[in-house]
Formats: structure tokens, C-alpha cells, sequence
């Protein structure tokens, strides 16, 4: 079953119907669905498909040999290319007079095992770019490879490429679409546990209640999930330990650059070298108060939502999950799950004002939306505002979400208005998010203010924007 990456599916196949030779580079994290979207834009078309293995470059040229000849006359079958070179030549020369999609799948192992591949690849691009009907995808999981040796200005293949995708995890409204039985507020916490990862959310199941698949995927050490943070960081960098440490002080609050090193005991500047790979690799954001640039306040979070519920819940379970007390351990984080859904649900809110931005049903047509906090003089104390945007002009939206059981008051809207008044704009919208709805006083207020929009949960669900 595929699912969404219309918008990258219909860009390959725009560049596909040029029918000269084009090279898009798709990259993005392991699990997100690269090799999917790949399969499912070649299945009707003309392909040769090489996935490049961590081995020699030996191994890899005889199994790119072995996945050109596939494609290739009869008594080519027993042939092996002497080099990556006259292997590409030949592909190059199939692609003469026909559309022929190559597909290096995992090209950084390749391209590490094979010094001069890159330089090859430049040199016979170069030669046959005007005349060639090949379709070249290279596509790679180590997002600072990619980033560094494939799409960056000093890369042999610099300026080469016709297209790049970065594929990222699929939004909460894309998430929905794996799942027919789970209710909305399961949904949401479903997204909240493993974000929009494809792999991730394949491992939920929805004939199961959220409480099973939370033991079945994080609270049984035999689950795929269970280790898949560690997996992941042993694949992706070279220290996976410190990786770990930083991300740990991160999810118990340390979220300061000279708090997160006082944690781990190393220097800033090695901390900040390690985060800017976490921030590569999507796994932490940096944070600065909406509209300010000021380092000062510079904060870091988890930004993927798999690594942002297993640090919080089980390292510190760890002995009791190893133990089998599985009951125990969920009974214990349970009461807790719906605070952790807190951050999610600002999330979530985000996406479905973009969703309406889109569609032109916002009275302040943003630019951008983020988090502020700072100093409230008139009051005295520091401030925050969940969700904050401007159109760059006079306008600007203020939002507060509360995922909560208990209805929304008067009171929320009331300090809504007054940090609000923090800044000077002449058009403002301000936003409610509710999970439960809201009291009777807050419609009220919301009525006679008039510059109010109150949304619950159902409605974010009902859009019909999905």
C-alpha cells in the first residue's frame, strides 16, 4: 500500500516526460519512505535498480553488474563489468535512444567504497548530458553525505542534478491516512508516539487499543521500536553514545547549549558540532522566541516525535521493561502521556493552520508561525505564546492550544488578549485550540471580542482537510 508523496511523485514524472537526461537526487532519513516512492515511480516504466550494500567496491560493482545485465541481451548474462566506469558507459549507451530510469539506491556506501565514483559519474554526465535520454536517481539515506558530497558547491557533482527531493516524515493529516479504525484522539496520540515516519507508523496497529500497541512497540524489549533509537544513531554517526547523552539531557530539560554540555561534560563547541548533525538527521530543532534572532535565548528539542516519547518514557523504566513488568511500567506512565501530548497537539495545530493558509481561510495570511516567549513588562514575569505569525505587515495571529479534558475558560482567552498586547499590530486573529471544548463564558467573550476563532479538537478532524 503507497501512500501520499503525490506532489514528489508528480515532479518525477514531469522530468520523466522532458525525455532528455535528467539526474534528480532523492535523500532523506532511514525509514521515511525513499525507496517506496522510487518503487512506485518506476513500476510502470523502464528500470535498472542497484541498491548499494557497506561492503567493498568489489561487491558493489559486481552486484551493479548483475542489476544492468538483468536488463540487458541474453548473451550479456554472464558478464561482469570491470569497473564502475565501463558499466555506466554501458547504461549510458542502452540510454541512447530510449528512456531508461537508473536507480543508485544507497549511493553513499557506493560512493565511499568507490573513491573516483563521483568523479566518473560528473565526466560521463558532462559527455553525454545533451544527447541522453537516461533518467539517473541517486538516492541516499546519510542526509550529511548527500548534503555534503552529493548536493554541496565543492561536490564533484555540483550543478549536475535536475532535481532534489528531501523527503521528509509525512504531517499529521498525511499520518491518517494508514489507519481506518483508530478514534481521533487515538490518532492523535498514535502520531505523537511515532511521528509521520512510514516504517514507524506501519508498526501501529489499529485492531489493537493505544494501550496494547504502546506495550507491544515500546514496553517489550523484542520490538522493533524498542531499539530503533540506538539502531539508528549506530547507522547514522561515528560517537553514538554522546549522541545518546545529548539527546537525554534534552528530553529531561536541559535544553540550553551550556546546559545540555554541563550535562554530558563536554565543551560547547563540540556539543554544538554534535547537535547541528542532530538537527541534519531530524531528530532535534533549534528554537528561538518567534521574529527574534537573538542566540541568547536559543533553546534545542526533540523534533521527532519517536525519539521524543522513547527518552521520555523508557530509559528511566529500563530495568523494569527488561523484567517483563510491562503492566507496571505502563501504569506508571500512563497518567503522564496526556501532558507529553502537549507539545503534539501544538504541533498538530500548526500543520492545520498551514492547512488553512493553503486553502486562503485565514483572515492574516502569515508568512511564518512559531513559539515566543519573553518578558511581559506590564505584568512582570515571563510570557509564552504557543503558536504566534505575521504577514509581514500589520497583521499578526496569536494562538493558545490546551490538550486537557476539562473545557477551555474565559481565563485562557483573557491572558491570550493581554499577551497579545505585548506587541503592536493593527489586524489581530486570536486562535483557541481545545481537545474538550470550551465554557460558556469563553464563547461568550469570544462572541463580543469578534476577533476570536475557537477550535476544537472534532474540528481540526472535521475539516476535511486530511
Amino acid at each position: 500500500m503507497f501512500i501520499g508523496r503525490e506532489r514528489e511523485l508528480n515532479k518525477l514524472n514531469e522530468l520523466y516526460h522532458t525525455n532528455g537526461f535528467q539526474f534528480p537526487v532523492i535523500y532523506g532519513r532511514r525509514r521515511v519512505g525513499k525507496t517506496a516512492l522510487i518503487n512506485e515511480f518506476i513500476k510502470d516504466k523502464e528500470a535498472i535498480f542497484f541498491t548499494g550494500i557497506e561492503s567493498n567496491a568489489q561487491q558493489n560493482l559486481e552486484n551493479f553488474s548483475r542489476s544492468i545485465l538483468s536488463h540487458a541481451d541474453e548473451a550479456l548474462e554472464n558478464t561482469m563489468f570491470p569497473s564502475f566506469q565501463a558499466a555506466l558507459e554501458y547504461v549510458f549507451k542502452l540510454a541512447e535512444k530510449k528512456r531508461i530510469i537508473l536507480v543508485i539506491d544507497e549511493y553513499p556506501y557506493v560512493a565511499k567504497a568507490s573513491k573516483s565514483l563521483a568523479s566518473t559519474l560528473q565526466s560521463l554526465i558532462d559527455k553525454n548530458k545533451d544527447t541522453s535520454k537516461l533518467f539517473l536517481i541517486l538516492c541516499g539515506s546519510s542526509m550529511s553525505f548527500m548534503e555534503n558530497h552529493v548536493l554541496a558547491y565543492k561536490a564533484p557533482l555540483y550543478g549536475r542534478r535536475t532535481a532534489q527531493f528531501k523527503i521528509l516524515p509525512f504531517d499529521f493529516f498525511e499520518s491518517r491516512s494508514y489507519f481506518k479504525k483508530f478514534s481521533d484522539m487515538d490518532m492523535a496520540a498514535v502520531y505523537g508516539i511515532v511521528g509521520g515516519t512510514p516504517q514507524y507508523l506501519l508498526q501501529m496497529n489499529d485492531d489493537l487499543s493505544l494501550e496494547e500497541n504502546i506495550k507491544r512497540c515500546f514496553l517489550d524489549p523484542s520490538s522493533p521500536l524498542f531499539e530503533e533509537p540506538n539502531n539508528l544513531l549506530k547507522q547514522e554517526v561515528r560517537e553514538p553514545a554522546l549522541y545518546n547523552a545529548i539527546i537525554t539531557a534534552i528530553a529531561k530539560g536541559s535544553t540550553k547549549l551550556s546546559e545540555i554540555s554541563s550535562k554530558v561534560g563536554e565543551e560547547t563547541s563540540a556539543c554544538a558540532a554534535y547537535i547541528k548533525n542532530l538537527i541534519s538527521l531530524g531528530i532535534i530543532k533549534k528554537e528561538t522566541p518567534f521574529a527574534e534572532s537573538s542566540t541568547r535565548k536559543t533553546i534545542y528539542k526533540i523534533d521527532d516525535n519517536l525519539f521524543r516519547f522513547w527518552y521520555r518514557f523508557v530509559p528511566d523504566n529500563i530495568a523494569s521493561i527488561n523484567r517483563g513488568l510491562t503492566d507496571a511500567v505502563y501504569k506508571k506512565i500512563s497518567p503522564m502521556i496526556s501532558d507529553y501530548m502537549g507539545a503534539v497537539f501544538e504541533d498538530i495545530c500548526i500543520q492545520y493552520l498551514w492547512k488553512l493558509r493553503e486553502q486562503g481561510k485565514v483572515e492574516i495570511e502569515f508568512t511564518d508561525l512559531g513559539r515566543w516567549w519573553g518578558n511581559d513588562a506590564k505584568n512582570k514575569c515571563e510570557a509564552e505564546i504557543d503558536i504566534m505569525g505575521t504577514d509581514g505587515a500589520n497583521g499578526a495571529l496569536f494562538c493558545e492550544c490546551k490538550w486537557t479534558s476539562e473545557k477551555v475558560d474565559v481565563g485562557v482567552l483573557d491572558t491570550l488578549v493581554d499577551r497579545s498586547q505585548l506587541f503592536h499590530y493593527k489586524n489581530v486573529q486570536l486562535y483557541l485550540f481545545a481537545k474538550s471544548g470550551f465554557t460558556k463564558g469563553c464563547i461568550e467573550k469570544a462572541q463580543e471580542l469578534g476577533n476570536v476563532m475557537l477550535i476544537t479538537f472534532d474540528d481540526v478532524m472535521k475539516a476535511g482537510i486530511a
